[in-house]
């Protein structure tokens, strides 16, 4: 019996090891866009509209582009097993640091190139939007603020290059503390440049979009200080030359961009239900902006085992071992069931608790919104099993270095069943707000069987193949 379970705890251990820091610096991140949600709400309303347009907007941008380089990871995790294997089984991963130094090399000209492009579209699309009926009052105040956003994509995506660099190398230690720490500084930093304190000037809202800048810089610099100060990572970080193979460069990118029009694909479909839900007025959007927040932030439970799953999958195919990556695969999925039960078990035992933050029952103009979004809970109790589950599979696939799948299956799942299913079952069927959300639930719940069964195939084509034919 001890040798059964064995393996199966080692799975679960490094499981945790790699899915624990980067949940948690999934929500300490949705932590410092709360705060600059908070700092533009003080401003006045209209601030807030025009702060929100220009985050949406960033974050559309920022999310593409560290989906463009998010599989350095698994590169970085398969180059280290590999030459883990090729001396014997010693685990000195510093006999031959080239090839990692190559691709960290290669992720950091792929940021420098990615962020430069996104702050251009973001800067542009500030401007464009007055083609799209938005009000010039509100564009006034976004744009100068998707300006001082828009500086702050490079370092932000020369971050998650160290990143992805440590959770592939498996030594993530510091990476939650800087994130945290950068809460603090965040804050901070909104309330000097927002009201010009210690006489420097004031900013207003293009301050927020400064200091998010800031942020991003200074948490790349701590970060490369202290992995410079590992022994183990210090000798890969080398950056001498910034020259990198175009081999390693071209294949980077093949794999990224899947992964960003995924990324983009799953942000486009939620704004476009989002959108769709505000034609049924304003308790029913506001009820849908809060239930989807709370799904939001139990999601990044499920973004952390699906990176720690991809990684250990890659290290495990590297080293011919497709039992284990089946076993980790199947940790994953059960970790994660376990959560979204008792994030599911709150949601339905203690509905009041959970929506009063957001929404007062005892206010009369609230208490539509209020049933609408306890209705919405019961849907997202179930909904969070499969969001979970087709979140993982996209990191399973991308641990078979599978990314082009991932893009293709969740387009399916998306876009051909659940935005058809969300309009049938919400505005044709008159289902309202909650048929909307089943429609939502079944394109998550085919994504999710689409992405695990096409896993389960590639895993059974590799398990088959002989060692000596791989």
């Amino acid at each position: 019996m001890a040798s059964a379970t064995t393996p199966r705890f080692s799975n679960s251990k490094q499981l945790a090891a790699l899915a624990l820091p980067i949940a948690l610096t999934q929500l300490a991140q949705v932590a410092l866009t709360t705060t600059d949600t908070l700092m533009m709400g003080l401003i006045g309303t209209e601030a807030l509209a025009a702060g929100g347009l220009a985050v949406v907007l960033f974050n559309q941008l920022r999310t593409m582009g560290v989906g463009l380089i998010t599989a350095v990871g698994n590169q970085v995790a398969a180059t280290q097993a590999r030459v883990e294997v090729a001396a014997d089984g010693a685990g000195n991963t510093t006999d031959d640091p080239e090839p990692i130094r190559d691709i960290v090399r290669a992720s950091f000209a792929i940021a420098t190139v990615a962020g430069i492009l996104g702050a251009i579209i973001i800067v542009a699309l500030g401007h464009a939007l007055v083609w799209f009926g938005q009000d010039p009052a509100v564009l006034d105040l976004a744009q100068p603020m998707l300006l001082t956003l828009a500086v702050g994509l490079v370092p932000c995506l020369w971050f998650q290059v160290i990143r992805q660099f440590t959770v592939g190398m498996r030594r993530p230690k510091a990476l939650i503390w800087i994130t945290v720490g950068s809460i603090a500084v965040n804050a901070g930093l909104n309330w000097v440049l927002i009201s010009g304190a210690w006489g420097l000037p004031r900013f207003g809202l293009p301050g927020i979009g400064l200091a998010t800048s800031l942020v991003y810089l200074l948490s790349f610099l701590v970060f490369y200080a202290v992995v410079r100060r590992d022994p183990v990572l210090a000798p890969l970080l080398s950056l001498r030359g910034w020259k990198s193979s175009g081999a390693t460069v071209r294949k980077l990118v093949k794999l990224g961009i899947p992964i960003s029009a995924t990324y983009g694909s799953e942000a486009g479909f939620f704004s476009v239900v989002a959108v769709l839900m505000g034609t049924f007025g304003p308790a029913a959007l506001a009820a849908h902006t809060v239930v989807n927040q709370l799904v939001y932030i139990t999601f990044q439970i499920s973004v952390g085992l699906s990176h720690g799953a991809s990684i250990l999958i890659s290290r495990e195919l590297a080293q011919h071992n497709t039992t284990a990556a089946a076993r980790i695969a199947r940790t994953a999925l059960g970790h994660g069931a376990i959560v979204m039960a008792l994030v599911a078990a709150l949601y339905l035992a203690a509905p009041n608790l959970v929506l009063r933050p957001f929404l007062d029952v005892s206010n009369p103009a609230e208490q539509a919104g209020f049933a609408i979004a306890a209705g919405l809970l019961v849907v997202a109790a179930g909904m969070q099993f499969v969001d979970c589950a087709q979140n993982i599979g996209v990191g399973l696939l991308r641990g078979l270095d599978d990314t082009k799948s991932g893009f293709r299956l969740s387009l399916v799942g998306y876009w051909a069943v659940g935005l058809p299913a969300a309009w049938l079952l919400g505005w044709l069927a008159g289902a309202g707000p909650i048929g909307a959300w089943l429609g939502l639930a079944a394109g998550l719940a085919t994504t999710a069987v689409l992405l695990l069964r096409r896993f389960q195939s590639s895993l059974n084509k590799l398990h088959a193949v002989p060692r000596t034919q791989e």
